[in-house]
């Protein structure tokens, strides 16, 4: 079946939204390369397949939501206490939460086709908005993509440890796989 044109939801329960950070600096091994699972978010595109001008997107995700799926890399593996102390550091110290509850996109473009298309949108983070844009395919009913955000373009400090010598890279890589749900 292929997605034809209307309106459709999606979101944790349809598919997956992961968070993929690398890791640089002098200390750099000592770290690790994760994969950041958001598993509370929901979202709504307009499809019309004959004009990609007249479709739309928007994405909400619970900023509380993320959880360390897998940790690659560095001088041992993450503990279950690792992925706990990581998780409390993204919600604390890095997004927020507290103040910053959800994180929202909202799309102002797109173009391109079913099966290469590129979303130009306002991803709020953090209480900050700014431009992102989301490159994506569309096959039967799954919806792929990916997006790159950089930390400081949020007023986002990436994470650093032992003095510095080892710090997440400022690029995080946003990755998506989801089915999409005709709206009733």
């Amino acid at each position: 079946m292929s997605i034809t044109a209307g309106n459709y939801t999606f979101g944790a329960e349809s598919g997956r939204l992961l968070v993929h950070t690398t890791r640089t600096g002098l200390g750099a091994k000592a770290g690790h390369d994760l994969t950041i699972e958001v598993t509370r978010w929901r979202g709504t595109a307009v499809v019309d397949a004959a004009d990609p001008a007249n479709c739309s997107m928007t994405v909400e995700a619970d900023a509380g939501s993320l959880e360390v799926r897998e940790g690659t890399g560095g001088v041992k593996p993450l503990s279950a206490s690792d992925h706990a102390e990581i998780e409390r550091t993204i919600r604390e110290k890095i997004l927020q939460v507290r103040k910053h509850p959800t994180i929202m996109f909202r799309s102002t473009r797109v173009d391109g086709t079913a099966q290469s298309f590129r979303v130009e949108g306002e991803l709020t983070l953090v209480g900050v908005t700014q431009p992102v844009e989301v490159q994506g395919s569309l096959t039967d009913e799954r919806v792929q993509g990916s997006a790159t955000v950089v930390q400081t373009r949020w007023g986002i400090r990436p994470y650093s440890a032992l003095l510095g010598a080892l710090k997440l890279s400022d690029e995080v890589g946003v990755w998506f796989d989801v089915g999409l749900v005709p709206k009733l």
